[in-house]
């Protein structure tokens, strides 16, 4: 019961950025994307040109965050 209530404090004291989400939905973009392309909305080429972009988009996040760029965490 404890550890249910420390969660819940945990939660109220998370960082509430939004840049903090941008990784987390670029991932799901990623799927999104070849998910799209399984069902044939999208072809190979818009395939093969966005999920490079995805990826050097979450690694540019990532290397923000590393550089000190997050002052609010």
């Amino acid at each position: 019961m404890e550890n249910m209530q420390n969660m819940g404090q945990g939660a109220k004291n998370m960082c509430k950025c939004p840049h903090h989400n941008v990784v987390p939905v670029l991932v799901v973009l990623f799927g999104l994307t070849f998910l799209l392309q399984a069902l044939g909305v999208v072809s190979w080429s818009f395939v093969m040109v966005a999920w490079p972009v995805l990826v050097i988009a979450a690694g540019l996040m990532k290397l923000g965050e590393r550089s000190g760029m997050c002052k609010c965490c």
